[in-house]
């Protein structure tokens, strides 16, 4: 898969308000969301004894990446292994499916046992967990309302109530434990595209305005559970 912009903004209710009833004029919702116009993320993170993962976020590490498990509406008929990277201001995402029992052998912090037939991504993290000691280390949760529009394989997302878990072995139950991360009434705009943002999304979102962060979810939901001081 090629590099993709990615730009991730700290917004406030009111925005959130504003920015939704002009995106629906202008770019379609995502087929795979539900009656309610969202869908629900839950994603385990990976990071070695050193946490690198997260101090590489924090200093601004170019390139760096991280590995993560993901499932959609807290259901195991989707499992993905995904390692995303960022290089030079893009990202990067490498995907592949697990099965439920690989999942729960990664949740444990157990590689599985190798097999020249797995896609990259998936023998990547197995010999990361053997030689860097990768282990489970944080859950994250959001709910998003996500746009798409072909121009530019743009994509809009907004993600609300993010919420996060240090129970990782509770990565697949129906619902871990959760704490909030942001301050009430903060929320974030991701916007993602490939070679150019259509001019018109860019006008109506009004991006200058907006307060853009370089931190990640992962970053801020570890942080928290460092410091227990929300961003």
């Amino acid at each position: 898969m090629d590099y993709r912009h990615e730009l991730k903004y700290v917004i406030t209710a009111a925005q959130q308000a504003l920015l939704e009833n002009r995106i629906q004029g202008l770019i379609k919702p995502d087929s795979h969301v539900g009656a309610d116009g969202m869908y629900h993320i839950r994603s385990l993170y990976f990071d070695d004894y050193y946490n690198s993962y997260y101090k590489e976020n924090e200093i601004g590490s170019d390139p760096r990446e991280k590995f993560r498990i993901r499932i959609y509406n807290a259901g195991t008929g989707r499992i993905s292994l995904e390692l995303k990277r960022k290089e030079h201001g893009m990202t990067q995402k490498l995907s592949c499916r697990l099965t439920e029992e690989q999942c729960r052998e990664l949740m444990a912090g157990r590689p599985i046992p190798m097999d020249p037939s797995y896609p990259p991504v998936l023998q990547k993290l197995n010999l990361q967990m053997r030689t860097r000691l990768l282990r489970p280390r944080i859950i994250v949760e959001y709910d998003r309302i996500p746009y798409v529009d072909p121009l530019g394989n743009t994509r809009i997302t907004l993600d609300l109530n993010i919420r996060s878990s240090s129970y990782t072995s509770l990565f697949l139950t129906e619902q871990p434990p959760m704490r909030p991360i942001m301050p009430k009434g903060r929320n974030i705009l991701e916007v993602k595209y490939d070679e150019f943002l259509p001019d018109y999304i860019y006008r109506n979102l009004q991006l200058d305005s907006l307060q853009q962060t370089a931190y990640s979810k992962y970053y801020l939901c570890r942080r928290y559970s460092f410091t227990g001081i929300p961003d």
